[in-house]
């Protein structure tokens, strides 16, 4: 084992003979230290040259873990003056690690009868638009379906098919199998920084159903809950049906902005996020605002849902930790989906509940559909545990990169000046703003009869046609042939132009 001397109050150590790899040990040491403040705000860190030198390694996994903590917001670098530890504290009450002791309150759901009438209210002309059905150049949620390992797949089915157990004619588990659970607690654990046991976790029919169940276990009518803004436009249905009062909350270049959250509704019931990728900005949540979002939560007593839905592909750096694991007050509910990393039509995903709230979330669930069908579940098990699934998300991750640098790149060429590219570092789509304020929405309508199917940007705000709406486009990339971009994006440009 090796301690860097004197780095800082805490010593920073390696062992050599750790299962964890060198990077990850460093990384672990500062983001440690400077939760439990050992390294405060503002504080010079030793460069990745030094501190290789003093814990005898090479620099190679020191490069590693700055690059990640820099990307989290941990550290920043500055100008000639080296890296720093980051402002994360914006007040003295804003450590979630400290013993709150909030109560977890459990809430009952919705009646029915509201229900019912407010769905009348989300039955409109937005199911008809063309962007949503659409399959080609610029379509969302859509993997690369040409890349699936079919083969291995077909295999675990024909298996299942051949040898059919019994007791999985019957009803299962409300939780889900548990082979799979298992299998996707110890991918959280390890992938997504998730504390969580194989008990913690449901399966659902992917992270709609997943967040309906938590709408429902959560939340009352005329519940207050602070929604991204711009947000994810199913999220805003799920909560409209439950009858719930959308506070808007505007996100930066940082993510969602807490301190804006607390002025606008200081004791909402809940927070609706997507820390790791937000959706439709891509921006990811910095560390600052967190904590800072954690400690709100810790304090009023408040429930974070985490939606982490396509965090595993990720260009710029490795996959951002969750949220939920810097929770030390049970107060996140943690949604996944193998939508997008598999295929839709699979409608599996999972929700990871704290221990206080297992009981209502198993009777929400029992009441809404019983249980989840066994045959997928576990044909889904044996693809995790036997190794395809990591393998598919490697090779994935590099498709989809060099996709996503295709495109990325064509827009610059093809269209600078007309649309500016935000947030474009992860998951399967790159949002651009129109440089000159245009109707987005009748932009697409007019595109998808040209073959494009460009999702505008301004129906995912509160107010689509205020002032603080963008007007822009989400492009998927995920199906699209990286050959077939440069012309799709050409197309657009043509589009732009006439209009």
């Amino acid at each position: 084992m090796r301690t860097a001397p004197g780095a800082f109050s805490l010593p920073l150590s390696v062992d050599r003979r750790s299962a964890s790899p060198l990077h990850r040990q460093v990384y672990d040491g500062f983001r440690a230290a400077i939760l439990a403040r050992a390294l405060r705000s503002g504080q010079r860190i030793p460069s990745t040259r030094a501190l290789a030198a003093d814990l005898g390694i090479s620099r190679i996994p020191v490069l590693h873990a700055y690059a990640q903590l820099l990307a989290e917001g941990y550290f920043e670098s500055r100008r000639g003056s080296g890296t720093f530890v980051s402002n994360l504290f914006p007040s003295a009450g804003a450590r979630p690690h400290q013993a709150y002791g909030s109560r977890i309150r459990t809430l009952p759901s919705p009646a029915r009868r509201r229900i019912a009438r407010l769905a009348r209210d989300l039955a409109g002309p937005a199911k008809r638009d063309p962007w949503m059905r659409g399959q080609g150049a610029f379509s969302i949620g859509q993997p690369a379906l040409d890349a699936f390992p079919l083969r291995a797949w077909s295999s675990l089915i024909a298996r299942h098919c051949r040898n059919p157990l019994a007791r999985s004619l019957l009803y299962g588990d409300a939780m889900g199998f548990k082979g799979l659970r298992a299998a996707i607690a110890a991918y959280l654990r390890t992938s997504r920084g998730v504390r969580c046991e194989t008990d913690q976790v449901m399966i659902v029919s992917g992270s709609q159903q997943a967040l309906d169940l938590s709408a429902r276990v959560l939340l009352d009518p005329s519940s207050a809950v602070w929604m991204e803004e711009p947000g994810y436009w199913l999220a805003q249905r799920v909560l409209r049906a439950a009858g719930c009062r959308l506070v808007p909350v505007p996100v930066s270049a940082e993510g969602l902005d807490v301190a804006a959250g607390i002025l606008r509704c200081p004791n909402a019931r809940a927070a609706f996020v997507t820390p790791s990728h937000q959706y439709p900005l891509g921006v990811t949540m910095s560390a600052s605002r967190r904590l800072h979002l954690l400690g709100w939560a810790h304090r009023t007593g408040a429930w974070i849902v985490e939606d982490d839905y396509d965090s595993e592909y990720r260009y710029e750096s490795r996959p951002v930790a969750s949220l939920q694991g810097l929770d030390d007050a049970s107060c996140v509910i943690y949604i996944g989906t193998f939508s997008k990393v598999l295929f839709p039509s699979l409608r599996v995903g999972y929700v990871v509940i704290p221990p206080a709230l297992l009981d209502s979330f198993l009777a929400m669930r029992q009441a809404m559909d019983v249980a989840p069908p066994h045959f997928s579940q576990a044909v889904l098990a044996d693809f995790i545990t036997e190794g395809h699934f990591a393998r598919h998300i490697r090779r994935m991750r590099m498709l989809y990169a060099e996709r996503r640098e295709a495109l990325v790149a064509a827009l610059a060429r093809e269209a600078a000046g007309t649309l500016r590219v935000i947030g474009g570092e992860a998951g399967m789509y790159v949002t651009v703003a129109l440089e000159r304020r245009r109707d987005d929405v009748q932009i697409a309508r007019r595109a998808a009869r040209d073959g494009l199917w460009l999702w505008p940007l301004s129906p995912a705000y509160h107010d689509p046609h205020g002032k603080a709406a963008q007007h822009g486009f989400i492009l998927g990339f995920g199906s699209t042939p990286t050959s077939r971009i440069p012309d799709a994006v050409r197309r657009l440009r043509a589009l732009l132009t006439r209009e």
